[in-house]
């Protein structure tokens, strides 16, 4: 159990879980340490596991803790699934590949962002061109650098919030905020000025086990956008993509194309105004693949209530210490933010995970590029 709270597993528990799950099903395990420690001292991975012939060239990917907290999710069902497809075989030619927790830190210290305060999917840009310049940012960052988490301080940045608000309306304010931004450190959705731990790591393991793949279907494992309980199934890039129509052609109208650029504006809660997405990357990466990117996104609570969480987060991360009563008690409201203690919650939210990874794999014998 976790030393932030006795009733939820930590990163540890979920890393044993996710190795003995995919041990028992005699995968290829390999694992990529973390340079630095958890909360308590503890080591960080990011674990790989195949699963299938290692020549298969066709494989279904899925990745989980882009966003570290949102790894709850994402780890719960991979070692599920793993669980599940004991004594099962699978079809000539296909593999599995689970790649746990990309973001181990912050899985481990229960952040949405890595050790840098970076959000990782606004981290996967070519940093040899210009980055992108979020000037409306500027005007908001003093609010999320408040010193107060309760107070006069705090007050006043929750009344310039809400004027934002009352300006450029809830969906405007969110689109400046969470298009990323590549000044500010110490701001939210950050993007950083060079490649994260995380995002070589993943190019790594891209690079070692899906170059010479034929098909892919990669699905990126996330929880706080969209009505709660209701898993979204998403193509999130920068334009369409050579294997879009086998895509739409597998899920139809279950699968949404949210296309990414400086005024798109989307109401899936999800931010299109924003750059560096894992799934683009991937596309970017893989060029000889017929590669579907997807995004699972599990909806949690109403967004103003999940920003307030995350503003609450990122002062303990500037000016709290996150094992103090205080701390712990932010830790809890975040947690359930983006992993919902609700057991419903948690059952429809894998059990319509399951479906879409069944489906997936039962039709990549037949996908062609």
């Amino acid at each position: 159990m976790s030393q932030f709270f006795p009733t939820q597993p930590g990163y540890r528990a979920l890393r044993e879980r996710f190795l003995k799950a995919a041990t028992e099903l005699g995968a290829d395990l390999s694992e990529y340490p973390h340079p630095l420690a958890g909360p308590f001292g503890e080591r960080l991975f990011t674990d790989v596991a195949w699963i299938g012939p290692p020549d298969a060239r066709k494989v279904l990917v899925a990745l989980s803790g882009t966003h570290g907290v949102e790894g709850y999710y994402g780890s719960d069902c991979q070692s599920r699934w793993l669980e599940s497809l004991k004594g099962r075989a699978l079809h000539e030619g296909v593999a599995v590949l689970m790649i746990h927790l990309i973001n181990p830190w912050g899985t481990a210290w229960m952040r949405r962002v890595n050790e840098d305060n970076l959000d990782q999917n606004r981290n996967y840009l070519n940093f040899a061109r210009p980055l992108p310049d979020n000037r409306a940012y500027r005007e908001v960052h003093p609010l999320y650098a408040c010193e107060q988490l309760r107070g006069p301080l705090r007050d006043r940045a929750d009344a310039l919030f809400n004027a934002a608000i009352a300006e450029r309306g809830w969906p405007g304010l969110m689109s400046v905020v969470e298009a990323g931004q590549y000044e500010f450190a110490d701001g939210l959705f950050y993007g950083g000025k060079g490649p994260s731990w995380s995002n070589r790591t993943l190019r790594s393991i891209v690079a070692r086990h899906l170059s010479g793949v034929e098909v892919a279907a990669c699905f990126d494992l996330h929880t706080g956008a969209g009505d709660y309980g209701h898993p979204m199934l998403m193509s999130i890039v920068e334009s369409g993509y050579p294997a879009l129509e086998d895509a739409q052609a597998l899920f139809g109208p279950w699968l949404f194309t949210l296309i990414t650029g400086a005024n798109q504006i989307s109401a899936t809660g999800v931010a299109a105004t924003s750059t560096g997405y894992t799934s683009q990357m991937l596309l970017d990466a893989l060029p000889g693949v017929h590669l579907m990117p997807f995004v699972i996104e599990c909806g949690t609570y109403p967004g103003a209530e999940v920003h307030q969480h995350l503003r609450d987060d990122h002062w303990l991360h500037l000016h709290g210490d996150p094992l103090d009563e205080t701390g712990r008690a932010i830790k809890r409201g975040l947690l359930e933010q983006f992993y919902p203690a609700d057991p419903d919650w948690q059952e429809v939210v894998w059990v319509r995970t399951r479906q879409i990874w069944e489906k997936a794999l039962a039709a990549l014998p037949g996908i062609r590029p």
